[in-house]
């Protein structure tokens, strides 16, 4: 199950949102996304356990506790659209 993980610390780094979540069970992999240009970290990040028991229970768990003094959002991950990269499309 891949899990959305929001209101990340921009010192979070991918071993610590791994540490929080390797708790509650195995964890294929976990990724804080980082600005391509810049290479800081975004604010949120996502989480791949293959096992839906364990995901549930981390994602309920983890909801609301606090990763280097922050709230987190954490839920599952809603699949990526096909052609959506984000930003506007707008024209003026």
């Amino acid at each position: 199950m891949n899990i959305y993980v929001g209101n990340l610390s921009y010192q979070t780094k991918d071993e610590d949102l791994r540490a929080a979540f390797e708790v509650y069970g195995e964890v294929a992999s976990a990724t804080v996304i980082k600005d391509r240009f810049t290479g800081e970290a975004k604010g949120f990040g996502f989480v791949e356990m293959p096992k839906q028991a364990e995901a549930e229970a981390a994602i309920k768990a983890l909801n609301g506790s606090q990763l280097k003094g922050r709230p987190l959002t954490v839920n599952l991950a809603r699949p990526k659209r096909e052609g959506d990269r984000g930003g506007s499309r707008r024209r003026f």
